[in-house]
């Protein structure tokens, strides 16, 4: 039986985004709002973002190349 962090690396049918990638987008959004619109280190965003999900420097590193994100 897979455990919930399988079913969260599935990307939805609707858009194609997983879970965590949705988060990701949703935090990077809430921080640039924040921050005035300027662009938000990628050490902040992990801090983030380990708030709401589980996520390695290196996943979180994957999942902004597969959104074509650059790090700042």
């Amino acid at each position: 039986m897979p455990d919930a962090s399988d079913s969260d690396r599935l990307p939805n049918l609707v858009d194609g985004l997983t879970r965590q990638e949705r988060i990701v987008l949703h935090v990077l959004r809430q921080v640039q709002r924040e921050r005035g619109g300027r662009p938000v280190p990628t050490v902040m965003l992990y801090g983030r973002v380990l708030e709401h999900i589980d996520l390695s420097e290196q996943e979180l590193q994957q999942c902004l190349a597969r959104l074509g994100t650059l790090p700042v």
